[in-house]
């Protein structure tokens, strides 16, 4: 089963340093085990463009769409079993300690 993690900043992170696991370590150990498929570091949201169509006419904007305090700042992309496969992996997460981590089921569009 394929999720998305959408990873993203927090406003009241966790204070205990010695707590957060390293990013490289889960990386390393979540790409061997095959459960990390993809996943990437975005830019900031100054540099997002929000494109829509309304009437007919292209509406391109600089910005994110959306005005927050937290922001999504990267991406996994997960091949579990699971949703509880998943979320093991997502606590092991330096950014489930410093943000915030969003599970989201891939859709099956085939049927």
């Amino acid at each position: 089963m394929k999720f998305m993690m959408f990873v993203c900043t927090d406003t009241e992170p966790e204070t205990d340093e010695s707590l957060v696991p390293d990013i490289e370590a889960w990386v390393a150990e979540n790409d061997a085990a095959g459960r990390r498929v993809e996943g990437s570091v975005l830019g900031s949201p100054a540099a997002a463009t929000t494109v829509r169509v309304r009437g007919g006419d292209l509406l391109v904007s600089d910005g994110p769409f959306a005005e927050t305090k937290e922001v999504i700042v990267g991406f996994d992309i997960l091949e579990c079993a699971d949703l509880d496969e998943a979320i093991e992996v997502a606590r092991k997460h330096p950014m489930a300690y410093h943000g915030r981590l969003e599970l989201r089921p891939f859709v099956d569009l085939a049927g």
